[in-house]
């Protein structure tokens, strides 16, 4: 009985990969970027806004045409360890402070 239940788990196996391998050579080899457009949109603002004849360096992107892109992540990272909020690195592996 435990050999039949083996086999049938050996065969059952095989289809699955089988299966799998099919289902994987359909995919294509790279998918687009969903956020491709909106970086391609972004730096077309940018652009714009450093062309303007009337701005000045304070100015650029302040104005109605400013950028509406999120803030990522790496920027709150920045503002942080300019005030000093940033955890201190210790020297070994595993030692508190």
């Amino acid at each position: 009985m435990g050999l039949f239940i083996i086999v049938l788990m050996v065969i059952g196996t095989v289809l699955l990969i089988r299966n799998m391998n099919k289902h994987l050579r359909r995919l294509p080899d790279s998918f687009a970027d969903p956020n491709a457009d909106r970086r391609a949109a972004e730096i077309t603002r940018l652009n714009a806004d450093l062309e303007l004849p009337d701005a000045t360096p304070g100015e650029v992107g302040s104005g109605p045409a400013a950028s509406d892109v999120e803030n990522v992540p790496a920027e709150a990272e920045v503002k942080g360890a300019e005030s000093g909020d940033s955890p201190r690195v210790t020297g070994g592996r595993g030692e508190s402070a």
